[in-house]
């Protein structure tokens, strides 16, 4: 299964300017805001992976699935890795979680792919 999400980073970068850090702990864990740096295209880029995460699961962002059940990582190359709580990933039968993030144009890009166990 597949999510994709969009999202415009001067949207993110308003809502960070009006609301500072009750924003980003409303959809970012302490350890995935400190892997932003306070830049607005990094959470874009984050706020767009968890929604991408929530489309390919098919629930959305609600009752089943929350933000901060999404947990985001980086590799030692950078590049973004996405994982579920353990009761998430044994609720959804996830096997494996891959996750891109992009900028451009003032948009973050984020798809990610869910492997299902058999």
């Amino acid at each position: 299964m597949i999510g994709i999400d969009i999202v415009s980073i001067a949207r993110i970068e308003k809502c960070v300017k009006r609301f500072k850090m009750k924003f980003l702990e409303r959809f970012l864990s302490p350890s995935e805001i400190v892997l932003c740096k306070d830049k607005s295209s990094s959470i874009a880029g984050f706020f767009a992976l968890k929604e991408a995460c929530s489309k390919a699961l098919q629930v959305g962002i609600g009752k089943e699935l929350s933000f901060l059940d999404i947990k985001i990582s980086k590799s030692p190359k950078n590049a973004p890795l996405i994982t579920l709580s353990k009761e998430k990933m044994d609720y959804f039968n996830i096997q494996s979680l891959n996750a891109s993030i992009s900028h451009d144009a003032g948009f973050a890009i984020a798809v990610v792919m869910v492997s299902l166990s058999n």
